[in-house]
């Protein structure tokens, strides 16, 4: 089973500022993922020609089942509120998406912890203070039924406030576990591989630098499980034709 994790920028390529769908559907199809993870996602965005990003992916991978999670209503960058999931038809958004060839026998949404208030954050280099309003973030978990059996499945794309992002993780990892088993966790989750496997408590199916996507230097996007079974193999993370991320992907077997 194929499975992959892609912040796709909302379908931009980062050399030339332009979100073209067809390179959305060639990166896709190149992937071949039975299961696909998305972050950074467009739903019906002006940047985005107003498209549904989702069902751009869902249709280049012959996906079954899948779902799109708005982390925020509204523009980024613009006018915005963190998503409710009770946003009417039509309503601009931007958020996660999880896609399966395999059937989806149940979905849940985590909304997950934000800093409420708008507050300093100090770069490297001198008089590098940004006063950050750190957007909501949200995690979609599928219940698949795959090859393998019953298997959860969580997406997500976490806060990059160091700190902020490993409570992030604690929440959604103890959400999953409450899931039946096996348990698989992907997405940008803002962490090196250390902090991401001791956060979540869970093993690297996957590793492989994915940012920024001209020449790697950091893991930031994991593939991560707590079943002893679960195997990855042939892992990669190609050259896509879109995004500062690069993919990751990866073979899972199971004995």
């Amino acid at each position: 089973m194929r499975i992959a994790t892609f912040n796709i920028l909302h379908g931009r390529t980062v050399a030339d500022d332009a979100v073209d769908l067809n390179r959305l559907r060639a990166g896709v199809r190149d992937l071949d993922p039975d299961v696909l993870a998305l972050q950074e996602v467009d739903l019906e965005q002006d940047r985005s020609g107003f498209a549904d990003l989702t069902a751009v992916a869902a249709e280049a991978m012959g996906a079954v089942a899948h779902r799109f999670v708005a982390a925020i209503s509204g523009t980024p960058g613009a006018t915005w509120m963190a998503a409710t999931g009770e946003e009417l038809p039509g309503t601009a958004a931007y958020g996660i998406a999880l896609l399966s060839r395999f059937p989806a026998t149940s979905w849940q949404v985590v909304r997950l912890p934000r800093i409420p208030t708008r507050f300093p954050m100090y770069l490297p280099g001198p008089n590098r203070v940004m006063v950050v309003d750190e957007e909501p973030r949200a995690a979609v978990i599928a219940q698949l039924d795959t090859p393998f059996g019953p298997l959860s499945v969580a997406n997500t794309h976490l806060s990059f406030v160091p700190g902020w992002n490993r409570r992030q993780l604690r929440r959604l990892s103890k959400d999953l576990r409450g899931l039946p088993g096996p348990h698989v966790l992907m997405g940008d989750l803002n962490l090196p591989p250390g902090p991401a496997a001791r956060w979540s408590r869970m093993r690297a199916l996957a590793s492989a630098a994915t940012f920024p996507a001209e020449t790697p230097q950091r893991q930031l996007d994991h593939i991560l499980t707590d079943h002893p079974g679960l195997r990855g193999r042939g892992v990669t993370a190609p050259v896509a034709p879109l995004s500062d991320h690069r993919p990751l992907v990866v073979e899972i077997h199971a004995p």
